[in-house]
């Protein structure tokens, strides 16, 4: 699998459970930045980003609870000819710098996964379990960063999404915004643990349930 690691940073307060740390497992389209789909295309240039109103201040709230925001993302343009990595590579740090001018947010790392079997550039031609729905991406941050994906959570806006989530035992949320999230009804498999208006109600609702599992199980504990 294919990873790419922008301003990653080791976190001096992770939240961590019984057996590893948890950390929020973030969708880029449609999540934190503008699905471009909704016009037809994909986003293949880093003047075509554009933060989802309120997902840099959301990502905040993740960075000063401690948990690691990891960003999994499927990236078949790459397969398709449509860019290279190093031009993906490109918009990702022109979306670091748009979270941190506006909110002082940071995504730790961020993993994406540049095959489709219906691509047309050979090295990227095939099936792979990094692309959601698999969990590959999932598992790959899991070793990396030490992580109990039992007690993680991902938030998506597609079916995709939620059956990564559920193959790794994550908690799933889902941003119920068009094209794909308000379709989530309907999914026959995937079943969200909470469905969000937008990333901050994700957050909220993450914040919550964490706050919970510590106060009733001491699931969680913030490690000095």
């Amino acid at each position: 699998m294919q990873q790419e690691e922008i301003h990653s940073q080791d976190r001096t307060q992770p939240v961590e459970s019984g057996q590893g740390k948890v950390a929020v497992f973030v969708d880029r389209d449609g999540v934190l930045v503008e699905e471009r789909r909704l016009h037809g295309d994909y986003l293949t240039r880093p003047e075509q980003l554009r933060l989802l109103p309120g997902a840099a201040e959301a990502v905040r709230k993740l960075n000063d609870a401690g948990f690691p925001v990891i960003v999994v993302t499927n990236q078949a343009a790459i397969a398709r000819g449509m860019l290279t990595e190093r031009e993906l590579d490109v918009i990702h740090e022109q979306m670091q710098e748009m979270l941190r001018n506006a909110a002082g947010a940071r995504v730790d790392r961020i993993y994406y996964c540049p095959y489709h079997p219906e691509g047309v550039v050979a090295p990227y031609v095939r099936h792979s379990d990094s692309r959601k729905p698999g969990a590959g991406m999932l598992v790959d941050a899991a070793s990396d960063f030490g992580l109990d994906l039992t007690r993680c959570y991902l938030i998506g806006d597609q079916e995709c999404d939620v059956l990564a989530a559920q193959k790794a035992k994550c908690k799933a949320i889902v941003i119920s915004s068009p094209p794909y999230g308000i379709t989530w009804s309907s999914w026959p498999q995937a079943k969200p643990d909470f469905v969000a208006v937008d990333l901050d109600s994700a957050v909220s609702w993450i914040l919550d349930d964490a706050s919970r599992l510590r106060k009733h199980h001491g699931a969680l504990r913030l490690t000095v």
